[in-house]
């Protein structure tokens, strides 16, 4: 932002703009120190208010600190938008909070000119004569000022007597199922009203937009509401629904108003388009319309300006009473950002920006009439006279919405179609999600969103004008969306054909169960199922856990042209293995057998762990029993006085005792319990060059040691099991490590312990 030091007279105003210049570069600033991360990062934690104040730029720095979310990585603060736009609105903001520290005379005279700069300048953009403006935060709030207006207007009494007088004519608020969702609820809510006074008006069925008011319908309801004694209150029309960007038959509403004294107030996207020079016919109506709102922040990228509401009243009190018009001087001043920024953009900059989002959409509609296997709105089969009322009333509206679609004949076998036919709806849905998904994120500057429409399902939504102009986008982001669609679209093409198929030949296999998941955007669930029947229902549920997650792991490490994951996080399928997106190259039957294959293979190793392990837990059971056994026969023969060491030290000094003990090995593989007489004996012999030790008396040696010592000495036994092939020096240890028999590797246990 340039600095109007030479131009602005007030050194104030050219300190908030240095201040304002200076803010946002410690924002943006994308160099921190190691220590300055760290600081971060503990504040990141709320605490108590400091005793001492602290300087603006350490308070920048923490907000700073804050947006990045402590991550280790530093990344510089991404501002989408227009920056010298979005540095205007904020020096309006800033400016805004200067003013309101002036004296009410010059606040006064400052928002008497702006509210009628604002006002002057969007009721001749938006070709909306003689109209009154209000400014809100919440684009909602206006439509329930207008209300509260109405109420006022048409009962007489309400100031005084208040609610209750509503209870003499009930009153009746009518609106489109395809407005936005709950907003009627809203109006209720706020208004004190009963949801009894809401009327949701279908859209036409039997002819027309299937999206658009049914005005016949609506205008049999409001006579049988006059007749019960009802009082038709207000209508919301739209020019451009949420959900698809539909507009209303305005003229017929109008006049279907008019003839019910009704207030009609028309909202959506569509209504920008009053703004070009050429307007769409079936959104001239609008102009006549009581009240309408715009959201000029999305579709010009203003950020943080109120929300307009242009209305006509001719009664100011009224619209005092309705919150309408400002009852403090403060308020005034809250247009101001959008006063600088529509000064900064000018007619010319607003019509621009307008125009590029419609050049956007008109850009990827043609781009989708080309593919195949994507529907936009326009393809729907229709009658001749409903094709012609759409093409000579239906705007051009600035919202595509397009969806992937494949017809069921693309499947070979006709059973399968059957039994798929109750969830192919709500995987297509899937299926929509993620290809919205994946555009959103290959795409983030395009703004595609994922939309769910009754009559279609979930679609992929493009609405420029909410988007464009606070993201940027430009004709190169809609050429990139329509390169990513030729690149996934034949992806789910694959995926929605072999679907069937792979689920054929999960069935095939025994071991093998599909699983259903519409909600997964892929070819399926598969679970393995172990052989043979576990009476214990927990255990068997562990062991298809245990399987399921070993198979899943080993899945994800081959090379494989599909993608394995454990599914979604809140799916109702667990246990299993969720397969992904199938190419064009897949093998569906090579693809299922590897998968069984590599469940078989884990099947049987943890069989064989199983059983290693019961032998071994068998063959301790009847070492300690050995071993418990032996020393019960020692005790025997020693006494109980030998037991205790130090009477043991001297009654084996004056009488020493001669004890002979066997030891035993135990192996692995045969998983029985062998004496160590004969092993320790051939050992003897084969080690030349020392002495002839026998191992009676190697193990008489070790029966002198301190019992302290007999449950470590029999742990460490147990975990030299493996080392039966070292020779030196085995007859001078405690725990002699036999050499390896035929039968596979020993564990010798000492049975004085």
């Amino acid at each position: 932002m340039d600095h109007p030091e030479k131009i602005v007279n007030d050194p104030v105003l050219n300190k908030v703009v240095k201040n304002l210049n200076e803010a946002m570069k410690i924002l943006e600033d994308d160099r921190s120190e190691v220590s300055g991360k760290q600081k971060a990062a503990r504040r990141h934690i709320p605490g108590p208010l400091q005793r001492c104040g602290q300087d603006a730029v350490s308070i920048l720095q923490l907000v700073q600190s804050l947006m990045r979310g402590g991550e280790a990585e530093v990344h510089p603060c991404r501002v989408q938008g227009d920056r010298k736009v979005r540095d205007v609105v904020l020096l309006g903001h800033s400016v805004e909070a200067y003013i309101s520290m002036l004296d009410r005379e010059q606040q006064r005279r400052l928002a008497t000119r702006v509210q009628s700069d604002v006002t002057l300048w969007l009721s001749c953009l938006f070709r909306y004569e003689n109209g009154s403006v209000s400014f809100h935060e919440d684009d909602r709030e206006g439509l329930l000022k207008v209300c509260r207006l109405v109420i006022h207007s048409r009962y007489k009494d309400f100031a005084t007597e208040g609610v209750a007088v509503l209870g003499y004519r009930h009153p009746v608020i009518y609106q489109s199922s395809a407005c936005r969702p709950g907003l009627g609820q809203y109006l209720c809510s706020q208004l004190g009203l009963p949801l009894s006074c809401l009327y949701i008006v279908p859209c036409n069925t039997a002819f027309g937009s299937e999206h658009r008011m049914d005005a016949f319908l609506l205008d049999g309801i409001i006579k049988e509401d006059v007749e019960s004694g009802k009082l038709p209150l207000l209508l919301i029309a739209n020019a451009g629904t949420a959900g698809a960007g539909h507009t209303d038959r305005l003229d017929h509403l109008r006049d279907l108003c008019d003839q019910h004294s009704m207030w009609l107030h028309v909202e959506g996207v569509n209504l920008a388009m009053l703004a070009l020079s050429c307007v769409p016919s079936p959104l001239l109506p609008a102009t006549k319309c009581d009240s309408m709102t715009l959201t000029l922040g999305p579709w010009l990228g203003l950020p943080s300006v109120p929300a307009v509401t242009l209305y006509r009243h001719e009664d100011p009190a009224l619209a005092l009473a309705a919150g309408l018009t400002w009852t403090q001087l403060g308020e005034n001043l809250q247009p101001l950002p959008l006063w600088m920024s529509l000064q900064y953009l000018g007619h010319s900059g607003i019509v621009e920006r307008i125009q590029h989002a419609l050049g956007l959409s008109h850009r990827l509609l043609e781009s989708l009439k080309k593919m195949a296997f994507i529907k936009t709105s326009g393809d729907r089969q229709m009658s001749l006279l409903e094709a012609l009322n759409m093409m000579e009333d239906e705007p051009n509206s600035p919202v595509v919405v397009f969806k992937f679609c494949q017809e069921s004949s693309t499947v070979s076998n006709a059973d399968s179609v059957n039994e798929f036919s109750e969830n192919e709806g709500e995987f297509e849905d899937t299926l929509n999600r993620w290809l919205g998904e994946q555009l959103g994120l290959l795409v983030s500057a395009s703004g595609l969103d994922v939309v769910y429409l009754d009559d279609e399902g979930s679609c992929v939504r493009f609405n420029p004008l909410m988007t464009s102009a606070l993201l940027g986008t430009q004709e190169s982001d809609v050429d990139a969306v329509v390169e990513h669609l030729v690149s996934l679209v034949p992806l789910l093409c694959w995926t929605t054909c072999l679907r069937h198929q792979f689920c054929e030949e999960v069935s095939r296999h025994n071991r093998l169960m599909y699983l259903e998941e519409p909600s997964w955007p892929g070819l399926g669930a598969v679970r393995y199922q172990p052989s043979g029947e576990e009476p214990d229902g927990s255990k068997r549920q562990q062991l298809v856990e245990k399987i399921n997650s070993d198979l899943l792991k080993q899945l994800q490490v081959l090379d494989a042209e599909v993608d394995f994951s454990t599914g979604p996080e809140f799916g109702a399928e667990k246990n299993c293995i969720f397969v992904g997106m199938a190419t064009e190259d897949l093998d569906v039957v090579k693809l299922v057998d590897t998968i069984e294959a590599v469940g078989r293979d884990i099947e049987e190793s943890n069989q064989l762990l199983d059983t290693m392990s019961e032998v071994v837990q068998r063959g301790i059971l009847e070492a300690e029993s050995q071993l418990q056994k032996a020393t019960e026969e020692k005790l025997m023969q020693e006494g109980v006085l030998r037991q205790i060491p130090m009477v043991a030290s001297v009654l084996n000094w004056f009488s020493p005792v001669q004890s002979l003990v066997k030891g035993s090995t135990f192996s692995l593989a045969s998983g029985s319990l062998n004496s160590t007489e004969h092993t320790y004996t051939m050992k003897t012999f084969e080690v030349q060059g020392r002495p002839v030790m026998s191992a009676t008396v190697a193990i008489e040696g070790s029966l002198g040691k301190e019992s302290s010592r007999r449950s470590q000495v029999a742990c460490d036994s147990l975990s030299q099991a493996s080392h039966l092939s070292h020779a030196a020096g085995a007859e001078r240890q405690n725990i002699h490590s036999p050499l390896p028999d035929e039968n596979g590797p020993d564990t010798t246990l000492d049975p004085k312990h």
